[in-house]
């Protein structure tokens, strides 16, 4: 359509878009969390005996999870029941999930208007070895297939607005164990490594070009609700924060064996004359 129209002049006899994008988006994913798009799990590393040992130890209790997940106190429930499926679903498979719908309106009261034109958004959380390029072709050709299964005269356009390859590290790696017993003597805990879902690709583009071990090193509140509403930090963690940082420098210095700052790459103004040539200066690998 050329612009809106109201509702009930022209309702029942045009094709509505919001129509066609919800039908669409009822196609990607259901109420379970399992996405629906063929050959988007076909590249998903398999669960091997010894990861699954892994969520042994790690101290998660899934009642405090669903105050922290602001659901306690509306469904009291998530899709999980057991602590081993519930992070893997968040850790270690990928996610997709449904944001919105541009253009149709989602104000307070009624307003009966067909919208011209709709956008539906959503994400999916990649994991290692899925290839953002690949899964975005998957997803293309799922949606123009279902949308021709309406037969919808509207017509439809399917882009990505960016991706990302995953990244997960190697957490037996000296630079984890410094990590780890900084955490231990600021808190006073063992640390768990966890892995998340976050739009952060210069992490692999480090790894990638320097060719050593790499690590996020989080000290932040389960519950410090990124992303939403009263989003906050606390002061306590802020300060300790400050700690851990000065205490993992110093427990990597300890660390024997050669040091990145022990690495010299030579590298000429030729180098630097080339679109990326200075990536050059980060091809040298210490091994810890």
């Amino acid at each position: 359509m050329e612009q809106d129209l109201h509702s009930g002049v022209f309702g029942g006899v045009v094709h509505e878009a919001t129509v066609d994008v919800i039908k669409l988006m009822s196609t990607l994913v259901d109420s379970k969390g399992k996405i629906l798009i063929p050959g988007v799990m076909d590249s998903v590393d398999k669960v091997t005996a010894q990861e699954e040992k892994l969520y042994e130890g790690i101290e998660f209790d899934i009642e405090e999870f669903k105050k922290e997940a602001k659901v306690a106190s509306v469904s009291n429930k998530v899709i999980q029941d057991n602590k081993k499926d519930l992070l893997m679903a968040r850790w270690r498979f990928p996610s997709l999930s449904l944001h919105g719908i541009e253009g149709a309106f989602s104000g307070v009261g009624a307003k009966t208007v067909i919208p011209a034109a709709v956008k539906g958004k959503f994400s999916i959380r990649l994991v290692p070895h899925q290839d953002p390029k690949e899964i975005e072709r998957l997803v293309k050709e799922h949606l123009e297939a279902e949308f021709a299964k309406t037969g919808s005269p509207n017509k439809m356009k399917v882009y990505s607005l960016h991706g990302a390859k995953a990244w997960v590290s190697a957490t037996d790696h000296p630079n984890y164990k410094a990590a780890a017993t900084a955490i231990e003597k600021v808190f006073g805990e063992s640390p768990d490594f966890t892995r998340e879902g976050g739009s952060i690709p210069i992490v692999g583009a480090l790894e990638d070009s320097t060719e050593m071990n790499v690590l996020l090193l989080p000290v932040g509140a389960c519950d410090d609700m990124a992303h939403s509403q009263n989003e906050k930090y606390n002061v306590r963690n802020l300060v300790n924060g400050i700690k851990v940082l000065g205490l993992y420098l110093h427990e990597l210095g300890a660390i024997e064996g050669p040091k990145p700052s022990d690495c010299r790459c030579i590298v000429t103004e030729a180098d630097m004359a080339i679109p990326g040539g200075f990536i050059k200066a980060f091809r040298c690998k210490c091994e810890m």
